[in-house]
């Protein structure tokens, strides 16, 4: 692993001042992404997790309805302390982002090779030429047939999963170095959206390229992230390798979450496990632990005292340092029942489950 991270994200705070009152949609968050690696960021709806790859793009910066502090450093660059010029010319060759939802990520009255030939020509200066058969390059290189023919053609004339792929060549044009995929599988079939996913992890590997992996989906991350991040209500509550997370999760909420993954081999109809209760409102969050009103092991302190995120000396986390922000938090003997199984094995995305019933 290099010794310097492409992208270090330092007590990243972004707070939206509404009506209601201020929420703190990612409230001192931080992490580190070498390249080459995956990094996986995981948490229910409302956890913080768009708002943090957003923010650590400098896609979100201080406005008057909005204050962003921290750093997030890119290129020997605050992202949040240069001018607006100079994080645009970060955008692309330095960082890019695959939005969620592909059907809005394109401009409908533009054709796709327009799309891609902007880029290459801001960024790269490429002429009118060359941009076009660079355009065609990278949508062949990303999978979609007749390259040169979809070039010429609108995004409605497009496939959702093909229009995934277009906005991830998109990001790629100028070979970034930090890629942020942002639940790049949204509103696709479940056979597309493995197909995604293995495109985005071949593409990483191919340009030694970093990704942040955001997702609600556990079990899209469980066999492509080489750390995880977990978020909840704004905060990062556990971070590790991805074998710690999933085989010995430390924070009440994550082992919550990975309890609630349904398992092939359950007695069919078995009831799921689930998280009692609901996330906090970020506009008047909990004065103690976020986590505690639907903890189980919450006691006094939680309610009174928010705990720090700290190095878990006493629990074996692989090749990282396993961190959790509890005061109680939940001990390897608790989770021995599950530290025999690989986080392969939790994978039970839509994909998975598909494919797994087809080879059945």
């Amino acid at each position: 692993m290099s010794e310097e991270p492409v992208l270090r994200v330092d007590d990243l705070r972004t707070t939206f001042h509404t009506p209601r009152g201020d929420v703190r949609a990612v409230d001192g968050a931080s992490l580190r992404l070498w390249p080459g690696e995956t990094l996986g960021v995981v948490g229910e709806s409302g956890s913080g997790k768009s708002v943090l790859g957003r923010s650590s793009m400098g896609l979100i910066t201080t406005a008057g309805d909005v204050t962003v502090s921290g750093s997030a450093m890119l290129a020997g660059n605050d992202v949040h302390a240069v001018s607006a010029k100079e994080r645009r010319r970060l955008w692309g060759p330095e960082i890019a982002m695959v939005f969620q939802d592909p059907m809005t990520s394109l401009n409908p009255v533009k054709r796709i090779g327009r799309h891609l030939s902007e880029t290459l020509r801001l960024h790269l200066g490429l002429g009118r030429r060359e941009a076009r058969e660079r355009a065609a390059e990278l949508l062949a290189e990303v999978g979609i047939p007749e390259p040169a023919r979809r070039c010429g053609q609108y995004p409605h004339e497009l496939s959702g999963g093909m229009r995934q792929r277009v906005v991830i060549a998109i990001a790629l044009a100028c070979a970034p170095k930090v890629l942020i995929a942002d639940e790049p599988t949204t509103a696709l079939d479940v056979t597309v959206q493995k197909q995604i996913l293995d495109l985005l992890q071949s593409l990483g590997r191919r340009h030694d390229m970093a990704t942040l992996l955001i997702s609600h989906d556990l079990g899209a991350i469980s066999g492509r992230a080489d750390r995880v991040t977990v978020m909840y209500a704004g905060q990062v509550v556990e971070s590790a390798d991805t074998a710690a997370v999933f085989t010995r999760p430390a924070h009440p909420y994550a082992h919550g979450l990975i309890g609630a993954i349904p398992r092939l081999s359950a007695t069919p109809h078995t009831a799921l496990d689930s998280i009692g209760g609901q996330p906090p409102d970020l506009a008047s969050p909990p004065v103690g632990c976020r986590f505690a009103p639907r903890c189980g092991r919450a006691a006094e302190i939680c309610a009174t005292d928010p705990p720090e995120l700290r190095d878990l000396a006493d629990v074996e986390s692989g090749t990282d340092v396993h961190r959790a922000r509890c005061h109680f938090p939940v001990s390897a003997a608790t989770t021995a029942s599950s530290s025999q199984r690989t986080p392969e094995a939790f994978d039970m995305s839509g994909a998975a489950l598909h494919n797994r019933t087809a080879e059945g």
